[in-house]
């Protein structure tokens, strides 16, 4: 009987455009995403023939979860192999929910990963990506874990390189950002755009002026309708010297980068106690 535990990264969108929608619903993104060391943990516990598989997380911050992407992960990747296994999943969240850090994306492709890899399914990277886009358009991303641009419906993904080694800090309200009525509100609003070119080049060259001074997240704005604090904080972290803060995905969570992690630290105490805090590294 198999048994295994698995590290799902969360990332950070350091700039992200809102380049229209398909009838479908889905968005056209341009968006300079990065995985970072803050993770969940997935212990994978297979059973015996006859029980059903099941997902249990332990995070209820937000309610009783009745369906989870990972259960049907767990589905599609078995099946995709012809392999007629069960399992209970057990998810430890260390990411929050509703924050734009794409914790649940993260989990369905660490689940399609791990499977493949423990069971041996021999899924080829094509068929993951088959199967991770028809989960979600971050799903795609997290296969690759590795700093990238990411376009279309999260389907076009061209790996970047990172020149600089970034600490992190991400903070995170109480409050949080539903990802359906962030991008429903966007539809409603004429968003900002940001020059994804010189944030890809800012990050090659280890610009950190070019790259302050580049990043931007469209959805800020409707994400502030629903959390006006997501400004408070962006506003502090670079009263405080920061220069490369924004919002990631969806909202809520803030980030920070720099290379020194002293100012990271210092400032981080300031909001330990009413928010999630988190400091850790750029994955590259």
């Amino acid at each position: 009987m198999k048994r295994f535990l698995v590290k799902s990264p969360a990332k950070i969108n350091i700039a992200l455009n809102i380049n229209g929608r398909r009838e479908d619903g889905y968005h056209y993104i341009d968006s300079v995403m990065l995985p970072i060391g803050l993770h969940d943990s997935i212990l994978f516990n297979e059973l015996f023939k006859g029980t059903e598989s099941n997902v249990t997380i332990d995070d209820y911050t937000f309610g009783a979860i009745r369906f989870n992407i990972v259960s049907k992960a767990l589905t599609d990747a078995l099946a995709a192999a012809n392999i007629d296994k069960t399992f209970k999943v057990l998810i430890h969240k260390n990411i929050p929910m509703q924050a734009g850090l794409g914790g649940g994306s993260s989990n369905a492709a660490t689940t399609l990963l791990a499977l493949n890899k423990e069971l041996k399914l021999g899924l080829s990277s094509e068929k993951l990506l088959q199967i991770g886009l028809g989960l979600g358009s971050d799903v795609p991303f997290f296969l690759t874990g590795k700093p990238a641009r990411v376009r279309g419906v999260g389907e076009i993904i061209d790996p970047i390189e990172v020149k600089n080694n970034y600490y992190v800090l991400v903070i995170k309200p109480s409050k949080g950002c539903s990802t359906d009525a962030i991008y429903k509100a966007c539809d409603e609003l004429t968003l900002t755009t940001c020059d994804i070119e010189s944030v890809v080049k800012a990050l090659k060259e280890g610009d950190d002026d070019l790259l302050a001074n580049s990043i931007s997240n469209a959805l800020l704005q409707p994400a502030l309708q629903f959390v006006p604090e997501i400004q408070s904080i962006i506003n502090e972290l670079k009263n405080e010297g920061l220069k490369i803060v924004g919002m990631s995905g969806s909202g809520s969570s803030v980030f920070a980068l720099s290379r020194d992690l002293l100012p990271l630290k210092k400032i981080s105490r300031k909001f330990e106690d009413n928010h999630f805090v988190e400091i850790t590294k750029v994955l590259k």
